[in-house]
């Protein structure tokens, strides 16, 4: 579970970061990387997407066990 944690953090953070880009530069990081929309930026959009999820229930959790 820790691991989980660590890695939906650590994609959360590349989302956070890839989003302030974009309002401050209209620079889409994951796009100039990997290609505007390609199979690769898609994957990595769910991912942060998912991570961002699972971010928010672990959080929760944490909260409503204690």
């Amino acid at each position: 579970m820790r691991a989980l944690k660590i890695i939906s953090y650590i994609l959360v953070i590349i989302g956070a970061l890839n989003w302030g880009l974009v309002g401050l530069f209209n620079l889409d990081l994951v796009a100039l990387i990997f290609g505007d929309m390609s199979l690769l930026a898609r994957i990595i959009y769910i991912a942060v997407g998912v991570s961002a999820i699972v971010s928010i229930a672990t959080t929760f959790r944490e909260i409503f066990e204690r």
